[in-house]
């Protein structure tokens, strides 16, 4: 993933957040960073138990993007 593809999903992200405000979990600040940073601490077991190869400890994009929509259900 580019960082211009990042900036895409990042619109269509804060657009789901306004149209779909009751499928997040997280809907305050406080509370999606809170959620951000527990499913940033257990992320790799997501992609584990998906069998993805991705190592959680390597930044990209896609890491991002993925603990960004984490956060908005994690509970």
């Amino acid at each position: 993933m580019t960082r211009i593809e990042f900036i895409e999903f990042l619109k269509e992200f804060r657009k789901d957040l306004e149209e779909n405000k009751s499928n997040w979990e997280n809907r305050t600040l406080e509370d999606f960073l809170e959620a951000m940073e527990a499913y940033t601490e257990d992320v790799q077991g997501f992609y584990d138990n998906m069998k993805m190869n991705v190592d959680a400890d390597k930044p990209t994009w896609e890491n991002f993007k993925t603990i960004l929509k984490g956060a908005s259900i994690y509970e």
